[in-house]
C-alpha cells in the first residue's frame, strides 16, 4: 500500500526550472541578432568588394570590433540553445540526449572561440 500523495510521487521529476530563462535566452539573442547582422553584412560586402587592407581597417575600428564580436557570441549561443530544443524534443534515448547537448556546446564554444582569435588576428595585421 502506497500512503503518497500523487504531489510527493512526482516531486522532484517536474520542470527543472530553467525553461523558462531559456526560453528568454533565445529570444533575447534573436533581437540582438537583428542590429548585429547589420554590421556582418557591411562586413561581409567589404570583404567582396574592398582592398583587404580596407576590409582590415574598417574592422579595427572599436565599434566595428565590437559589433562583429558580438554577433559571433550572439549567433554561437543562439544555435546553441536552438538545437539543444531539437535535441531535447526528438532524441529519446537520455543519455545520448546529454552527450549530444554537451558535444553540441562543446563545438560551438569552440568555433566561437575560433572565430574571435580570426577577428583578432585580423586586427593585429592593420
Amino acid at each position: 500500500m502506497q500512503y503518497r500523495s500523487p504531489l510527493a510521487n512526482v516531486r522532484g521529476l517536474g520542470s527543472a526550472k530553467t525553461g523558462t530563462f531559456h526560453w528568454w535566452m533565445q529570444r533575447v539573442t534573436a533581437v540582438a541578432l537583428i542590429p548585429l547582422s547589420f554590421s556582418l553584412i557591411i562586413f561581409l560586402d567589404l570583404s567582396l568588394t574592398a582592398t583587404f587592407q580596407e576590409t582590415v581597417t574598417w574592422l579595427a575600428s572599436p565599434f566595428n570590433t565590437v559589433c562583429i564580436l558580438a554577433w559571433i557570441v550572439a549567433v554561437f549561443y543562439h544555435s546553441a540553445l536552438g538545437l539543444q530544443v531539437v535535441i531535447e524534443d526528438y532524441v529519446a534515448v537520455e543519455s545520448a540526449k546529454i552527450i549530444s547537448i554537451w558535444l553540441v556546446n562543446l563545438v560551438f564554444i569552440f568555433l566561437a572561440l575560433a572565430a574571435i582569435v580570426v577577428v583578432f588576428r585580423l586586427i593585429s595585421i592593420g
